[in-house]
């Protein structure tokens, strides 16, 4: 008797559960339902690895500024300017404690006026080579550079200055650049005497908001220089040989700028204000870029009086970096993961509606970590190779082993060879949606509007009302 009032306690909840596992086979409602949460409850581990992939970007960033930072740093070059000082005389209105009395009191004090040269030839020669370290490679390059010109009498009317507060016999020529550290050679020749460089610290650049600090070379006082001096203009000679790395830029602060970069690297990238004008540029060694920049297209004087300013924007230049675009690819591959895995839901989702074939939220739920999986494999993959092969070895080993998954659960090759197919065709669809740039948005677009309508197309054989 008392073994039938356990039965009696026990069958009623084996009802219960054998209604709900019925109903949650039958129930068209109940498995949209739980394709639904199983979709929900994927988006944590993409959530995951979204976050290593944003992780290991920034790890390479870190490793490339290490090197970096220990050969040489990007080159920004300005200059060579001259630095003529020049007294100025200001008016100051004081008060005797003693008497109340007020007096003017004029106080003398130094500024300085900068010249840019009338004309600006610059010869440079790069050298760039790999450096690695681990997985990670960034370039780097040794530099020389020959900076010729001439400077013409500087014009102090602008600044409003009396020549007799002119200090001709402090004059200096200053040259401005980002990379001190670099610097293997720099030696002026100006007016056929020669000069060398002390650098003064200008402090340490902010990195959180890409700020690149200019350091200052300056010569020694210019003897003899004066307005006579000006007869002709002024030659001078400046090499400046550096080591650097990632890019190298020069601001075309000559009446007439003309520049000319050799190099053997050939994934070299132009960029500025200011593109090279020879269509010839690229190589089979390198590339050869020619420049030629007036000052009626930039807009910045010739001189300046007080202070000197910051002319980066008007920069051009050359990148030396090492494309590294696998992170980029993965991220923007790693967002369309919850439209893979939802569509891939729904598609087992119809074959079971249509099939009457059970698959269980399990089976679900170990299809939807494998569509996971294929995000780090392709992480993972890329690092040691080039995007591509990481997208075919990542594709083709997911998609293999769903495929073999479902033969498992389907009990025939003909839907898991469909589910092949249709999976071959989205990761296709979502590769060239990230190769694009331009045509993405149109082209995923269309491609959506498509997945919309075979869906459309093929659910209308299903009984919603039944469930």
């Amino acid at each position: 008797m008392e073994q039938t009032h356990e039965q009696k306690n026990i069958t009623p909840q084996n009802t219960n559960n054998n209604k709900f596992g019925n109903w949650l086979k039958t129930s068209i409602t109940a498995r949209l339902a739980m394709v639904g949460f199983l979709t929900l409850i994927l988006l944590i581990p993409l959530f995951f690895i979204q976050s290593l992939i944003d992780e290991r970007s920034r790890r390479q960033e870190d490793v490339v500024q290490e090197i970096n930072d220990k050969w040489g740093n990007e080159v920004l070059l300005y200059g060579p300017m001259l630095k003529i000082p020049y007294k100025i005389f200001t008016e100051k209105t004081l008060t005797n404690q003693d008497t109340k009395k007020t007096f003017t009191e004029t106080i003398e004090s130094i500024s300085y006026a900068y010249f840019f040269p009338s004309d600006l030839n610059i010869l440079a020669t790069v050298d760039p080579e790999t450096k690695e370290r681990g997985i990670f490679k960034t370039a780097v390059y040794d530099s020389q550079m020959t900076l010729s010109g001439s400077f013409n009498l500087p014009d102090f009317n602008m600044g409003e200055i009396n020549p007799k507060y002119i200090l001709w016999e402090k004059a200096k020529v200053v040259v401005k650049t980002s990379n001190l550290k670099g610097v293997t050679e720099a030696k002026l020749q100006f007016n056929n005497t020669n000069f060398e460089f002390t650098s003064t610290y200008n402090g340490k650049a902010n990195k959180r908001y890409n700020e690149v600090v200019m350091h200052t070379l300056e010569t020694k006082t210019i003897k003899n220089l004066n307005t006579e001096s000006f007869t002709k203009n002024i030659p001078f000679k400046l090499n400046f040989n550096v080591k650097g790395s990632e890019q190298i830029r020069f601001i075309p602060i000559g009446k007439e700028t003309k520049a000319s970069m050799t190099s053997n690297w050939k994934d070299a990238s132009f960029f500025g204000e200011f593109l090279p004008y020879n269509d010839d540029k690229f190589t089979a060694e390198g590339f050869n870029a020619k420049w030629n920049i007036l000052d009626l297209n930039r807009p910045f004087s010739q001189q300046y009086f007080e202070f000197l300013p910051k002319l980066d924007e008007f920069a051009f230049g050359v990148n030396f970096m090492i494309p590294v675009d696998e992170y980029t690819k993965s991220e923007r591959s790693a967002k369309y993961g919850f439209l893979v895995i939802g569509l891939t839901f729904l598609l087992f989702f119809l074959i079971q509606t249509l099939s009457k074939i059970h698959i269980h939220p399990f089976q679900y739920l170990m299809i939807g970590l494998a569509l996971t999986m294929f995000y780090t494999l392709l992480v993972s993959i890329g690092e040691h190779s080039n995007f591509l092969k990481a997208y075919l070895v990542a594709g083709v080993s997911v998609i293999s082993l769903i495929t073999l998954y479902s033969k498992s659960i389907l009990k025939t090759w003909k839907f898991p060879v469909f589910i092949c197919a249709s999976l071959t065709a989205l990761y296709t669809f979502i590769y060239v949606i990230i190769q694009l740039e331009s045509y993405a948005l149109i082209v995923g677009s269309i491609g959506l509007f498509i997945i919309l309508a075979i869906v459309m197309f093929v659910s209308r054989k299903i009984d919603w009302n039944n469930g």
